[in-house]
């Protein structure tokens, strides 16, 4: 596997995608569809919405850079569509072979992005306009507060923590 990406910025960004990508099978294994589903009488996003937002923003981004790929549930998501009642997620297991499909190509472009494109600016929703760079670190700051959200709807649920190796 290359190890030095094109841009020096990128390393330490694609060390957390790579824990990352091991933590997301980690932190689902063993969870029901059932229980993916469960909100515990609280308005919190339950594991489903979770597990497919972050699926979600994988494919968004290898899309942003030149691929038109779309995960299962995409409809669910797309806009930034906050969890549904009464709609119907994807299993766990076909998120995990979303997550499976897309992680590769997202780490070719993670690994071949330039400086120049890392640079450039766009208007991420009216009034707010950010960096290619500011938003990849931003969107794997939020994969990692995410799986912490997984890993404590874990213990809600009565699953063993979450394992790191």
């Amino acid at each position: 596997m290359e190890t030095k990406p094109a841009s020096s910025r990128m390393f330490s960004l694609l060390v957390l995608y790579d824990m990352q990508t091991k933590y997301f099978d980690s932190v689902l294994d063993g969870v029901s569809d059932n229980d993916a589903l469960k909100r515990l009488d609280t308005k919190a996003n339950h594991i489903a919405w979770l597990t497919g937002s972050m699926v979600q923003e994988r494919f968004e981004i290898a899309n942003m850079h030149g691929h038109n790929l779309k995960p299962a549930g995409h409809e669910l998501f797309t806009n930034n569509k906050g969890i549904q009642d009464d709609v119907t997620y994807p299993t766990l297991d076909t998120y995990k072979n979303n997550w499976q499909t897309i992680t590769p190509i997202l780490r070719e472009v993670l690994m071949n992005i330039s400086d120049q494109k890392l640079d450039e600016t766009f208007e991420m929703m009216p009034g707010w306009k950010l960096s290619h760079f500011e938003l990849i670190t931003f969107l794997i700051y939020r994969e990692a507060n995410i799986i912490g959200q997984l890993a404590l709807w874990r213990r809600f649920l009565n699953y063993d923590a979450m394992k790191y190796m």
